[in-house]
């Protein structure tokens, strides 16, 4: 059995970046900082935070007033950032710079007048932030039923924006419905979808040619690491996502000659070793990265702590 790892794969510039923010507020402030909602959603991540003392809520309520107070990648909507103010919270936003140009495109397009449609997951963190960073109406779209059962009279200006970690194929698919749905809508297309989730799903698609078998490393609340099982399984391979090695069975290898692995944009890449070292241990031999795009893009630091640097 040989192993193929997917290139690129695991930390993208922006959950790098947060990660990068969450690890130097610890060190140049002192514990404890909190963070709101999980840093990014990779629970190995937020765990190893934690024992520096990084406290994680979901309510800002929960945070001591004046707080030294990190917003999660995902980005927040506007309510939290003015009830961080009235708390005199010290916010290191870690919001994703690619998220931050969806708030600023979604408010852009709400105060020219647009009823907004936000495609992605509802209750999702980035969703939900993108939502709360308007203040007319706004609508949220997954599925082509919900599309069609939307209840906005024909002649309102709509313009749309996604959530940056879905799938290419089926966001395609609903921006065609909402073309077809609302004929002069205007949208970014597929622009909003980030680099980084491009090149992995693009990445697994050239690694389902390859393998009998694909496994996907990450957490399972993540959007992105979701659709790279998804990716796999369109295209004809059994994809099994998994959050650490431990949870490889010996069962899925029986038959399998080539086993690809590839890992969502919030794993850091130990645990993608675990899971190659795990597979040796069962029998694998070679292990082989496939060529793919090196991606050198790098997010610079917010203000606050390059001032303080």
């Amino acid at each position: 059995m040989n192993v193929l790892l997917a290139q690129p794969r695991g930390f993208c510039a922006g959950v790098a970046r947060a990660v990068d923010i969450a690890e130097q507020a610890l060190e140049r402030f002192g514990a404890p900082v909190y963070v709101y909602h999980e840093i990014v959603h990779n629970g190995h991540v937020v765990r190893d935070l934690a024992t520096r003392g990084a406290i994680f809520v979901d309510d800002i309520a929960d945070i001591p007033e004046g707080a030294v107070t990190v917003f999660s990648a995902h980005g927040v909507a506007k309510s939290v950032v003015e009830e961080a103010s009235r708390r005199h919270l010290q916010v290191i936003d870690a919001t994703c710079p690619l998220v931050t140009k969806v708030h600023l495109q979604a408010d852009r397009y709400s105060q020219r007048g647009y009823t907004i449609i936000v495609v992605g997951h509802a209750g999702h963190e980035e969703v939900e932030g993108t939502r709360g960073s308007v203040s007319g109406p706004v609508h949220v779209v997954g599925t082509i039923e919900e599309i069609d059962a939307l209840s906005i009279p024909a002649s309102t200006p709509v313009a749309y924006v996604t959530q940056t970690t879905l799938s290419l194929d089926d966001t395609r698919e609903l921006i065609a419905a909402l073309r077809d749905r609302f004929p002069d809508i205007v949208g970014p297309g597929l622009d909003d979808i980030c680099y980084a989730t491009q090149n992995r799903q693009r990445a697994v698609q050239q690694l389902a040619k390859r393998v009998d078998l694909v496994i996907v490393v990450g957490a399972r609340n993540s959007s992105n690491t979701n659709r790279l099982q998804e990716v796999a399984a369109d295209h004809g391979v059994p994809a099994r996502l998994i959050e650490h090695a431990d949870e490889i069975e010996l069962i899925w290898l029986d038959g399998v000659e080539h086993v690809g692995v590839t890992a969502g944009a919030s794993t850091p890449e130990h645990l993608v070793q675990g899971v190659c070292q795990k597979l040796q241990r069962l029998g694998a031999g070679s292990i082989r990265e496939l060529p793919g795009i090196v991606e050198t893009l790098r997010f610079r630091l917010p203000e606050a702590l390059r001032q303080t640097a």
